[in-house]
């Protein structure tokens, strides 16, 4: 069976769904169809710097981001996967966190860039939706009054008229009875609503990217599914690109067009969501679509795994930072880090053995 029609776990949850959207015939994606590059990352490295230690959060990241497209970036707990993100905000603060490589915006170097204009760009052209809305939202306003608030501080607009687009943004997002939940405080809405609202803030300046930073990762399955829909939705309606960053392949399949996956602070492998998931070249890509239950999957066989854990990003290992797990792992592996090399059109990979290695199964 091809990765393509495993059943895909959402987060933790028990409930299984099956994601359906990533066929060998599938039609054009958006991808295909897309314009300019939107934003370039390049070369980009976050170390931070504390007492006598570096921890490299991120290395020699690159990666592009084009107009009309959604790109997931997918990793385990302590990849390095939200630190671009909160890189290309600069909302990681400077000292401790040392910054080199470019990040490229229309034209515009981020890193770069004055504070008074990157406070005109965070929150107006790039939005992000944090994982935990209730830590996100200020307990003490009304859900309105802060999407409000967002909307004064980018668009031309008095009191009146930022409340009435307040509430108009509940209402794209599927709020029902949007004009009272507005009046509302945070603790007084569900789970999913509050999510739905941290979404409406992040899209009420109409920004040309959005960072969805784990959105689903505090809901419950069904809810999970909602917000999935709805950004994919709110996404080809608007226009906006998005980056997507997640732990979970099945999120990815079901709303990615391209993706990146993420180890110990290195992009390992990227290229389009059908291409990774029926001919990943990395062994860490192969093994995480080897983990995932399947359709078929004999009741007295266990699931593989990948042995041992990701290593502290103070004490990277020599070479491959994937190789002390890897097992196809030889002695150049441990001794020289691998470019990252053209495996396809629309496919790079961190690998000095990719073109040995077996194919899917």
């Amino acid at each position: 069976m091809s990765a393509a029609a495993r059943l895909l776990l959402i987060g933790s949850c028990a409930c299984p769904l099956v994601f359906s959207g990533i066929g060998k015939d599938q039609a054009m994606t958006k991808q295909d169809s897309a314009g300019d590059t939107l934003l370039s990352v390049e070369n980009l490295s976050s170390h931070f710097h504390i007492d006598d230690e570096i921890i490299r959060a991120v290395s020699d990241v690159s990666f592009d981001i084009r107009h009309n497209e959604i790109v997931g970036v997918v990793g385990e707990r302590g990849s390095g996967k939200s630190v671009p993100a909160y890189s290309i905000l600069r909302l990681l603060a400077s000292p401790p966190c040392r910054f080199s490589g470019r990040i490229v915006y229309k034209g515009k170097e981020l890193l770069g860039l004055a504070e008074r204009e990157m406070q005109k760009i965070r929150g107006g052209e790039i939005s992000i939706i944090f994982q935990e809305p209730m830590t996100s939202l200020n307990p003490t306003m009304t859900v309105g009054h802060q999407i409000a608030e967002s909307v004064s501080l980018h668009q031309d607009l008095d009191r009146q008229g930022a409340w009435e687009q307040a509430v108009e943004m509940l209402k794209l997002v599927k709020i029902p009875e949007a004009e009272k939940r507005a009046r509302e405080y945070p603790h007084q809405l569900s789970g999913g609503m509050r999510q739905r609202a941290m979404i409406a803030m992040a899209l009420s300046a109409h920004p040309a990217l959005l960072i969805a930073d784990a959105p689903t990762t505090a809901l419950d399955v069904t809810i999970q599914q909602q917000i999935l829909f709805l950004i994919k939705e709110l996404q080809a309606k608007l226009q906006t690109s998005v980056l997507f960053i997640t732990h979970n392949l099945g999120v990815i399949a079901e709303v990615a067009d391209r993706a990146i996956v993420m180890y110990a602070g290195k992009i390992l492998e990227q290229g389009a969501v059908k291409t990774l998931f029926h001919q990943p070249r990395h062994p860490y890509t192969m093994g995480l679509l080897k983990s995932i239950p399947t359709l078929d999957l004999p009741r007295d066989r266990k699931l593989e795994l990948i042995e041992g854990s990701i290593p502290s990003p103070t004490s990277l290992p020599s070479g491959c930072v994937f190789s002390d797990r890897c097992l196809y792992a030889e002695d150049i592996c441990r001794r020289e880090d691998p470019p990252l090399e053209a495996a396809a059109t629309d496919q790079t990979v961190r690998c000095w053995r990719w073109r040995e290695l077996p194919g899917p199964e």
